[in-house]
């Protein structure tokens, strides 16, 4: 991955930062960006590369993601990879779910998704190539009781993604989907469902995958990685 530069949305996360240190580690120039300003400067301060820039940006504001990919530009004069890893998820019956819940998950996970790819895919179709990865998780592939809205988003999602493959192949643009099972990162500390978190994936798991389709020979499209704990498989 040297000499190249990938955007990370969702930098903090757990998987985002993960992937934030393999990339570091592999020579990559890396523009981090997520909501919180305090936590972009501390992951940033504990990466092993001084090619690398902080850009805290909401992705449900349009303006704002075309600022991050304008500042990305502006400082390494390219995109060559946007790794979306940004997302939240609400989590209950359908009887319960308040039209705020709709909007929260259709925005971040749908709109501000989409956002992100387009803002990217504009920059990297005049460069003729480009790569973007989005980390879908298993309910984009499979509903799951409780998780109608949060499915509703990954679904559409999904289908945003392949509809943009099919039109951006020809600028020489990959985009790769990661359905991964449950991962244990803070993304369960504020769900109410019971789950045995020693038991799913690692952050560093979801890490190696990206980063093995990242890495693949140049005509080479890992189009949808699946992976899953062997505790709760979906087929």
């Amino acid at each position: 991955m040297k000499d190249k530069v990938v955007v990370i949305v969702g930098a903090t996360g757990g998987i985002g930062s993960v992937v934030a240190q393999k990339l570091a580690n592999s020579g990559a120039s890396i523009v981090l960006a997520s909501r919180d300003n305090n936590r972009l400067d501390a992951l940033a301060t504990q990466l092993s590369t001084t090619e690398i820039i902080t850009v805290p940006t909401d992705i449900t504001n349009p303006q704002e993601v075309e600022i991050l990919m304008e500042k990305a530009t502006n400082h390494f004069d390219k995109i060559d990879v946007l790794v979306n890893a940004a997302g939240a998820g609400i989590l209950k019956q359908w009887n319960k779910i308040e039209p705020a819940d709709l909007d929260i998950m259709l925005d971040l996970n749908l709109k501000g998704s989409f956002y992100t790819c387009q803002a990217a895919a504009n920059i990297m179709k005049g460069q003729k190539s480009g790569h973007i990865c989005n980390v879908i998780g298993i309910l984009g592939k499979h509903s799951m009781a409780m998780g109608s809205v949060y499915c509703a988003s990954k679904f559409g999602l999904v289908g945003l993604s392949k509809c943009m493959a099919d039109e951006l192949r020809r600028y020489g643009i990959k985009v790769t989907l990661f359905y991964f099972g449950g991962v244990n990162t803070p993304f369960w500390d504020n769900v109410s469902l019971k789950v045995d978190r020693s038991k799913m994936l690692s952050s560093e798991t979801a890490a190696d995958a990206i980063m093995f389709a990242l890495n693949a020979e140049p005509q080479a499209v890992p189009m949808e990685i699946n992976i899953q704990p062997d505790s709760h498989l979906f087929f």
